[in-house]
Order: structure tokens, then sequence, then C-alpha cells
């Protein structure tokens, strides 16, 4: 009986495991929307041709603005990994900017945050980028996620004949480098 109780125990805390590591930020409804929509790169290059369109984008935050109408976040593009999480700066494929009729505070929407955006592709925008002028697809926002900090951790080293190795257990003081970041 107490070997029963155990093993659903332990069963019950196994199914917990598995479906906490299945949940995405988006949900299920809008990605069902963004499961046949153009890549990035598409839209990037004819903005006005897909209009109507639902898309799952992420990217860090390069500004927020906010005014009178709502937010706008300027964000600089990057994929999504097989959490819907932005990969790292280095794979982008340009910019868009992701609008809101509500107000997002500008210290919690900050730059160099990771987001994703579920959102729908309304239209273009050109503004100065530099010396050019740079076409940004527009998405008005259905649901957003703003991803926490990654923070390293140091654990021992594995092999205590070589060495006493690392033994800090916490988060180091410090955040991980762009080349790091998934």
């Amino acid at each position: 009986m107490a070997r029963s109780r155990s093993l659903n125990f332990f069963l019950s805390g196994l199914l917990l495991l598995f479906l906490s590591g299945c949940a995405y930020p988006i949900s299920k409804g809008l990605r069902q929307e963004a499961k046949e929509s153009p890549t990035f790169a598409m839209i990037l290059q004819n903005p006005a041709a897909y209009t109507g369109t639902i898309v799952i984008w992420g990217g860090n935050i390069i500004q927020t603005m906010n005014a009178k109408g709502g937010t706008e976040i300027l964000v600089l593009e990057t994929p999504l990994d097989y959490e819907e999480g932005p990969e790292a700066r280095r794979y982008s494929q340009g910019r868009f900017i992701a609008k809101t009729s509500k107000y997002l505070d500008p210290e919690v929407y900050k730059p160099g945050r990771r987001i994703t955006v579920a959102g729908e592709v309304t239209s273009k925008e050109v503004k100065p980028l530099g010396k050019t002028q740079y076409t940004y697809p527009v998405v008005i926002i259905k649901q957003i996620h703003l991803w926490r900090k990654h923070r390293g951790y140091a654990y021992p080293y594995p092999y205590y004949w070589y060495g006493p190795g690392w033994w800090w257990w916490g988060p180091l003081p410090y955040d991980w480098p762009d080349e790091w970041d998934h």
C-alpha cells in the first residue's frame, strides 16, 4: 500500500514536470492562426502584401516609446527557438515595430530585453536609421511575452582530482553575454 502511494506520488510529480516543460508563452489559438504565416524575411520584403496576417515574432527591444494612443516598441527581430523565445541577436534579419493601445512601462520594456509578440501585420512605416531610410513592418500586438533575464550558474567541476573547481550555486552577478544568449 505504501509502495503504491509512493509510486503514484512519483508518477504525478513526473507528469507535472513534463507538462510544465511544454508551456508556450503565446496562446494556442494565436499559434494556430500563425501556423502557416510567411517568414519575417518575406514580410520584410513587402509588408503591404501580408496585411492582416497573424505572426509570432521575437527579438530584442531597441526602444519603447509611449504616446497618447499607446505604446510603440522598436524590436530587433531574431528567430524563435523551440520555446518561442528569441535567439541571439547575431541571427537577426531586420527590425519591426510592435504597437499596442495599452501603456507599457519603458522601465520594464527597456532596451536589451527579449520579447515574443503575437500580432497582426497592419502596415509599414519608413523611418530614418542612421543616414538611410528603413522600412519597418508594423505589428499590432495581440499578446506579448517579456522574457526573464538570463543568469549564469557555475557548477562544481566534475573531476575533483584536477582541482577544486567552482562551488558557487547562486546566480552570478552578471548577465550572459550576447553570444551565449539563446
